[in-house]
């Protein structure tokens, strides 16, 4: 019983958080259980019609110490920024394509604790110019994992922005669609340009949490821009197409280019 009880005790210990400095990453994450590179010219939607081919632009650095900043006014002011060439366009970048974005500069969250830590100090964040990285993921869940993505390839996990844009073809027009979405934190997005549906405050994410008015999937490519941004805690979205009777979309294929 001793050797037992000293075993789990150890094992605790084991567990606990490191009290000898700062932690900035996490190694951990395998990010092939929850995003894939890319493959073939198309894919389809899932089962539920959820589209789960993005190409991700790693995240852009913008701090926000809280998520309750996140109103339509900040949003639209956030997302109107010019952070890249292309940005909205009808012609997407390519996978692994690099861009340099000017953004305000954090320095590493400290993770000892097991959750973001913060300095109760005033911080002044300076400009910095950082190159970024375009990426085509498939989705191995209906919900795209942003913050596993994030953690896998940068610092930059907490206080971000993050990009992601798909193209869906159709055979044929299909009028009286809505884009259902729902995302960790906030978020914004555009069907062929135009603003379809924006999702404000401190939310989690939950399937269909907002849909768009009505609109027309056009024969041929449409180009599926959103952007979301969240400060201290997970990130991720889903979304899907739902005709007039509420089902999911499925006679459409997505791709990157």
């Amino acid at each position: 019983m001793a050797l037992t009880a000293l075993a789990g005790s150890l094992a605790l210990l084991a567990q606990a958080p490191s009290t000898g400095g700062p932690v900035y990453s996490d190694s951990s994450t395998n990010l092939e259980k929850y995003l894939v590179p890319a493959s073939g010219e198309e894919a389809a939607p899932d089962a539920d019609g959820f589209l789960r081919r993005w190409l991700l632009l790693d995240p852009i650095s913008k701090p926000n110490r809280s998520n309750t900043v996140f109103t339509d006014s900040y949003l639209r002011e956030v997302f109107a920024v010019p952070y890249f060439r292309g940005q909205l366009g009808d012609v997407l970048p390519k996978d692994g394509s690099k861009i340099k974005v000017t953004v305000e500069y954090q320095p590493p969250v400290d993770l000892s604790g097991g959750r973001p830590m913060w300095s109760n100090e005033p911080v002044v964040y300076e400009k910095k110019v950082r190159k970024l990285q375009w990426h085509a993921f498939d989705s191995q869940r209906f919900n795209v994992k942003l913050f596993r993505f994030a953690t896998n390839l940068t610092e930059d996990r907490y206080g971000v922005i993050f990009w992601a844009v798909t193209v869906v073809n159709c055979e044929e027009d299909i009028p009286n669609v809505r884009l259902a979405v729902g995302s960790n934190s906030a978020s914004m997005w555009w069907v062929n340009g135009e603003e379809a549906l924006i999702l404000s405050g401190d939310r989690r994410m939950v399937a269909d949490d907002g849909a768009s008015r009505r609109l027309t999937l056009k024969k041929g490519r449409n180009v599926i821009w959103g952007a979301v941004i969240n400060g201290p805690g997970m990130s991720d979205f889903c979304a899907r197409f739902l005709d007039e009777a509420g089902q999911p979309v499925k006679q459409i294929t997505l791709s990157t280019k």
